[in-house]
């Protein structure tokens, strides 16, 4: 029998993006004048998100994002500091080092054998090459789809498309994209034909308008899964 591909998104999936984010985050405004209080790095964490979202839907380009987060945030709370140098040192530091999700790397193992293992991410390249390096995960992987270098990115049609394109004897009924998005993994693996899994640690709310197939509150939950729908 084919053997299933499996699509991982990396961040908040197999690496601890909210570990990484706080500790570049941290250095780089102190570096910038900046206290870091918690109360100003989780307003970062709210703006961040929503800008990524509107990346999400065409609204907003990747260069747009990445200096438009952190002008919204000096201009909210009057800090007068260019958003661009803080941008900019910001992502240097965000590929330095690593920290797994619980499991991860064990649970990548395990299913290497099994299946085709393929990583779909939306990060920028040269942060997501040196985790990835710090990491050693590149092994697992037949190939890495990370949206800067395909030019498109999730959840269009076009990012899935062309990162499909590469995979000879692909078949969509078995194929499973996986990670912690709702709106850039799950609706972007709904859109291809693929199963899909919502990994939700948190138990958070789901939505109405974008429905998982399934939903995991932890990766060791995934090899099941994946027996489930895949071996019969």
């Amino acid at each position: 029998m084919k053997k299933p591909c499996l699509f991982f998104d990396l961040d908040d999936t197999i690496l601890d993006f909210h570990w990484a984010e706080h500790r570049a985050l941290s250095r780089a405004f102190r570096e910038a004048g900046i206290e870091p209080e918690q109360t100003l790095l989780d307003r970062y964490s709210d703006i961040n998100r929503s800008q990524w979202e509107l990346l999400e839907r065409g609204l907003l380009t990747r260069e747009q994002v990445l200096v438009r987060r952190f002008a919204l945030l000096f201009a909210e709370k009057g800090i007068q500091t260019d958003a661009a140098s803080v941008s900019r040192r910001y992502e240097e530091l965000l590929g330095d080092g690593h920290r797994f999700l619980p499991g991860a790397e064990e649970i990548l193992r395990q299913l290497q054998g099994k299946a085709r293992l393929f990583l779909a991410s939306n990060g920028c390249y040269a942060v997501q090459e040196a985790r990835i390096e710090s990491s050693g995960i590149a092994p697992f992987f037949e190939d890495m789809f990370i949206s800067e270098l395909i030019g498109a990115d999730k959840p269009s049609e076009e990012f899935f498309r062309r990162s499909i394109d590469r995979i000879p004897d692909f078949d969509p009924s078995r194929a499973l994209m996986i990670g912690d998005s709702l709106t850039s993994d799950i609706l972007g693996g709904i859109r291809s034909g693929m199963h899909t899994c919502w990994l939700n640690p948190q138990g958070r709310a789901g939505r109405e308008d974008i429905v998982p197939e399934t939903e995991i509150r932890s990766l060791s939950e995934l090899p099941a899964l994946v027996d489930r729908l895949f071996e019969r």
